[in-house]
């Protein structure tokens, strides 16, 4: 019965249906976290929005598991699952610009590089992520944190129209306008509510950025991160850059007998005039002399993918995130003692500063329960060889038990890892007891429950 349903399904779908035993089905049924190793019924390789209500219906028609996949970057492998069905968008790229509504609609499987190239050519962006292989879908329906957060607030904020295939198979569209309580859900609330096929975002004028990587000695960390605590306090919202540690890649501007050692990392940006960013990243050198740098005006895009390379598909992840208020002395001194241990030159810590334009967006007109927070903490662990599973698995631990006394409840839901479900109504911060409602509303049954998931 499931190989004949699957049959029937084969033929209401435009694109493939991968199954076990097909050549492809190796390829198909992986995730970019190479830790994650399950084996899907099928892989859709949908291309269009009926090919996702095909998925959708045939998964609620059967019970059998439904996935969904956009750009696959999700830590726990949420893009698959034993047994599951996949809705696998990855080939719905299509991101057509608006310049008079100053808009973008991109299908759901568009990743922040194609996105970025093609509003780029018309001067313009959103909020996007800092990896370009990134999908649109699962950063935007999280929050959306990323460099032009503190000038014009989260992706989820510049969303201004969805389509989305809700678990009755239906594609409506959420919007201010229409089913407005699934459009608020959606800003925030993760992949609870259904498969979104459509994002229509606001772009704002965003050309040529001043930015790059600052690498400096670990003893200059202490005061780096002082000096950087007290400036991003009144900072302009044209600065979107955030420190991190970091060990130094094999890139050609950085020394080669620095390449392999751990350092603090500033990224810098700086979404405004030349000669102003240059004077801000000056007043970082003046704290401290950076040991190798490549801050410069580049094309947004350009720095959007600059650590791509850090982060090839089939790395073996483990994240921990959580939300601050004030970065403390306390705090400091945790991530002075455990940010110099990162196991490989793939793992790393970020804190993203998510105060200016964020702030100004109401904590309930959005399911985004954090608006409180001034940063967002990731502690990524990531390695290619399993045998580091255990040491890295351990520092990312240590490292967030060490920052959770001086961090707010809860954390990012896209940098949660699947351990985390139980940090679930945390996570989700203030609006959680309405996003219930909202998941009882359009999903009572938990169609769409591989994700950090709201039980109806």
């Amino acid at each position: 019965m499931a190989l004949a349903s699957l049959d029937v399904l084969a033929g209401q779908v435009a694109g493939p249906l991968v199954r076990p035993g097909d050549a492809d089905y190796e390829e198909a049924r992986h995730v970019r976290n190479g830790m994650i190793e399950a084996h899907p019924a099928a892989v859709a390789r949908c291309t269009s929005t009926a090919d996702v209500a095909a998925v959708v219906r045939y998964a609620a028609d059967t019970g059998t598991p439904l996935a969904l996949r956009g750009g696959g970057h999700s830590v726990p492998g949420f893009g698959t699952a034993d047994d599951a069905v996949v809705a696998d968008m990855s080939g719905m790229q299509s991101v057509e610009v608006d310049d008079g509504r100053r808009t973008a609609t991109a299908a759901g499987g568009t990743t922040w590089g194609r996105f970025n190239d093609v509003t780029a050519a018309h001067g313009m962006a959103t909020t996007g992520g800092i990896i370009s292989t990134t999908g649109i879908g699962g950063l935007t329906l999280g929050g959306g944190i990323g460099y032009l957060s503190r000038g014009y607030g989260l992706s989820a904020d510049n969303l201004v129209e969805a389509e989305v295939v809700t678990a009755d198979g239906s594609v409506r569209t959420a919007s201010e306008a229409q089913n407005a309580d699934l459009f608020w859900a959606l800003r925030g609330g993760g992949g609870n509510f259904g498969a979104v096929t459509s994002f229509t975002y606001r772009l704002h004028p965003v050309t040529t950025i001043v930015g790059g990587p600052m690498f400096f000695e670990l003893d200059d960390a202490q005061a780096l991160l002082e000096h950087y605590r007290s400036y991003i306090a009144t900072a302009p919202r044209e600065f979107g850059g955030f420190p991190a540690f970091q060990i130094a890649p094999p890139l050609p501007f950085i020394p080669e007998d620095r390449v392999g050692r751990p350092h603090f990392l500033l990224v810098f940006f700086w979404d405004g005039p030349e000669d102003e960013g240059m004077r801000i990243a000056q007043s970082f050198r003046d704290v401290a002399q950076p040991v190798a740098e490549a801050v410069g005006p580049v094309p947004y895009p350009a720095l959007n993918s600059a650590f791509d390379g850090l982060y090839p598909a089939g790395l073996r992840h483990y994240w921990k995130a959580a939300y601050v208020g004030d970065l403390t002395d306390a705090a400091i001194a945790a991530h002075l003692e455990h940010g110099p241990q990162a196991p490989t030159v793939h793992s790393t810590v970020h804190l993203y500063p998510i105060d200016g334009a964020v702030h100004d967006v109401p904590a309930d007109a959005t399911a985004f329960g954090h608006r409180d927070a001034s940063f967002a903490a990731v502690i990524v662990g990531a390695w290619p060889d399993g045998a580091d599973d255990e040491r890295g698995t351990r520092w990312v631990r240590d490292y967030y038990a060490a920052i959770a006394p001086h961090s707010q409840p809860g954390g990012y839901v896209n940098f949660a890892s699947s351990d985390d479900q139980g940090k679930v109504a945390e996570n989700y911060g203030a609006n959680y007891g309405r996003l219930r409602e909202v998941k009882r509303r359009y999903d009572p049954e938990n169609l769409f429950r591989f994700n950090q998931n709201i039980r109806p």
